[in-house]
Formats: structure tokens, C-alpha cells, sequence
């Protein structure tokens, strides 16, 4: 699978878009520091809201194969400069989370990831697992075995 690193501004749901990834228990998690699993990089929404350390985000790119921008659906304004992915020297992919929420603007976030540079955006619900699929089967490489799969080989 490539490896992907997890961007956006504090709860985002960066952090609960990785439990989701990993088929793990969502619970509220604060990510202090950059966080390496073996497939995502977590990183804390500070990085990209301060100017100062969004430099810095831009080098733990380079550990990565993908760089997930992460907008959730009910911002009221996006943080991100336009034409901001060309600084990663990464393959972007813009993620649109929390777009069930009942002030979900969906339409709005995917606007502004387009105008960062996103061509491909995924639209996720991390808590019900809607859209998750599809980023993996994004993420996936030839020979890798999804965990649906392997329930089916089983039987």
C-alpha cells in the first residue's frame, strides 16, 4: 500500500480518518507530534496552521507517497493558500471529511482543495465509513490484499 500522510488543520479528523483507514475503535485522540504508522503519517493540525512550522510539514512529505489534504466539510473558511500541493513534490489527493454533519458544506470544501491543487477528492464520513474504501483502493498497490478480501478468501 502507499504510504500516505495525514495534512489539515486541528480536528479536521485527521486522526479519526486514520482509525477509520486502519479499521480501528474511534475515540478522540489529540496528535501532539507526527505519528509514523506503518502505512500513514499523522501529523497535528498546528504544523499547517502555523507559518513557522508548515515548512517542516513540507520536508515529512518526502516520507510519503501521497499526501492526504484534509478539509473538513463545515469549515467556514480554508486555511490553505491556493496552488499550495506543487510544495510537496508529492502526488495530493484532497479529502473532504465530517460530510454528514447537518452544517456539512461538501460542495465549498471540495472547491477549495480544487484551488490548492487537488485533482482527485474523496468525500469521507470516518465515524460511519463512508468513502473510506475508496482511499484505499486508491492507496492500494499491485499484490495488496484488502481486508475485505481476505475475509472472503477465508471462507
Amino acid at each position: 500500500m502507499k504510504k500516505l500522510i495525514l495534512v489539515g488543520r486541528s480536528e479536521a479528523g485527521k486522526t479519526t480518518l486514520r482509525q477509520a483507514l486502519k479499521g480501528e475503535k474511534i475515540h478522540y485522540h489529540k496528535t501532539q507530534y507526527v505519528n509514523r504508522f506503518d502505512a500513514i503519517i499523522d501529523t497535528p493540525g498546528e504544523y499547517i496552521q502555523s507559518k513557522n512550522l508548515a515548512a517542516g510539514l513540507a520536508m515529512y512529505t518526502f516520507e510519503a507517497d501521497v499526501v492526504g489534504l484534509l478539509m473538513s466539510a463545515i469549515e467556514p473558511y480554508s486555511l490553505l493558500s491556493p496552488a499550495c500541493t506543487p510544495v510537496c513534490n508529492r502526488e495530493v489527493i484532497g479529502i473532504v471529511t465530517k460530510i454528514n454533519h447537518p452544517n456539512a458544506r461538501p460542495d465549498m470544501a471540495e472547491m477549495w482543495l480544487r484551488l490548492c491543487g487537488c485533482k482527485d477528492i474523496f468525500f469521507v464520513d470516518s465515524k460511519t465509513g463512508e468513502g473510506v474504501w475508496k482511499i484505499l483502493e486508491y492507496l492500494r498497490e499491485p499484490g495488496d490484499v484488502m481486508p475485505w478480501e481476505e475475509n472472503q478468501e477465508n471462507k
